[in-house]
């Protein structure tokens, strides 16, 4: 199957010698073209049923890598199973508009940061309206930068409860049945409140202008800039409720550990370029899916504008299911439904052998490690040129 990797051993050595990019940037590449390599060390495994070797090399295990993500998509799931409530959940989106995705691209740690908050405040706002709901919700926020065509489109996808514990904590509040909270009200108030934010993180001197950009660092450019977005439609959707817990999971499983684009979607590689599968939102049914020919320097630029920033969390959790009272707060609402909590089905006996980490793919018999390859090189950056930033 053809691979980002392959793009990147084939174009990468060259092209980064005229681009300019980030140490983060620089990492991400050294890292998706080592991972599963030999470069990284690995096992030799011999089956214990069929005497079968292979080799198995070292993940990267780099956020940013499509082959490593399946995998911790599947942790991160196990673990979210037992936070799911017998209610309906809803899926929203909170959108930036091109003119703020533009400035993003130099302060990502900001604007990402405040699309996160602003979302997740304009959620708990008008879900504690007695008009709307009146109650205490929670919200599950991730993070995507990119548009199938791998432009910069900034957003989050929220996965919502429907419904939240009243303001003493002593009822559960359902939403409407197939209704979670109004758009148009949403949308209102996220473009408020963010807009707010953007202008008070300029008048602390936290953003940065370049290019094209760089006049707005003066504040009354910037101002000037703001008043067209105060009056523009700002994207904020809410979806039908997903069909049971089963299809929330699996919802997740797509969008949590997702990168900007996985190899199934890349068709070839060759003089033209790179050849991939994308969606056009704009058109409708068949016709919306179409193919597109980028010049190997040029996907590549795109793939990694989607590079966070180090320490960045694309995941988060806010109000009842944030991190410090998540526990309390889905032992209370389970109490409230009237739910028994699933017992721990895993046995306690440490006799009991744990499932085999290595299995054989033609015989299934556990696999069982005779050799450890040692790594050639640690994961880090290409060295820099002289004089490069």
């Amino acid at each position: 199957m053809l691979e980002v990797a392959d793009i990147f051993r084939s174009h990468g050595p060259a092209w980064r010698a005229t681009a300019h990019l980030s140490l983060g940037q620089l990492k991400v590449m050294s890292a998706i073209e080592q991972c599963r390599t030999a470069a990284l060390g690995g096992h030799v495994l011999r089956c214990s049923g069929c005497q079968h070797l292979e080799i198995a090399y070292n993940s990267c295990r780099n956020r940013h890598c499509m082959k490593c993500q399946a995998s911790a998509a599947r942790r991160w799931l196990e673990a979210r199973q037992a936070d799911l409530l017998p209610v309906e959940y809803y899926h929203v989106v909170f959108t930036l508009p091109a003119p703020i995705s533009a400035i993003a691209w130099y302060n990502k740690a900001i604007v990402y940061g405040l699309l996160f908050d602003i979302a997740a405040e304009t959620l708990r706002t008008i879900a504690a309206d007695p008009r709307h709901l009146g109650a205490q919700i929670g919200a599950t926020l991730v993070l995507h930068t990119w548009g199938s065509a791998l432009t910069h489109h900034p957003h989050v996808h929220g996965i919502v409860p429907g419904g939240g514990l009243s303001p003493d904590s002593e009822r559960w509040i359902a939403c409407r049945p197939g209704f979670f909270l109004p758009v148009r009200v949403l949308s209102r108030l996220f473009r408020r409140r963010f807009l707010e934010a953007l202008e008070a993180a300029h008048h602390c001197g936290q953003l940065q202008f370049f290019g094209e950009y760089a006049a707005l660092a003066d504040p009354a450019a910037f101002a000037r800039w703001l008043a067209p977005l105060r009056t523009c439609e700002w994207v904020v959707y809410a979806k039908r409720p997903f069909a049971g817990p089963k299809a929330v999971l699996e919802y997740l499983s797509r969008y949590t550990h997702r990168v900007a684009i996985s190899n199934q979607r890349l068709i070839a590689f060759d003089e033209r370029g790179v050849t991939f599968h994308w969606k056009d939102y704009r058109a409708k049914g068949r016709t919306r899916y179409k193919t597109m020919t980028l010049e190997a320097g040029e996907f590549m630029r795109r793939f990694l504008l989607h590079v966070l920033p180090g320490g960045f969390h694309r995941i988060r959790h806010y109000g009842l299911l944030a991190n410090p009272v998540r526990r309390a707060n889905l032992a209370k609402a389970r109490e409230l439904l009237d739910v028994v909590p699933e017992t721990d089905t895993q046995p306690d006996d440490p006799s009991v052998a744990a499932p085999p980490v290595f299995v054989c793919r033609h015989c299934g018999a556990p696999m069982i490690i005779i050799e450890i390859l040692k790594r050639t090189a640690p994961i880090r950056a290409p060295p820099m040129r002289r004089g490069q930033a």
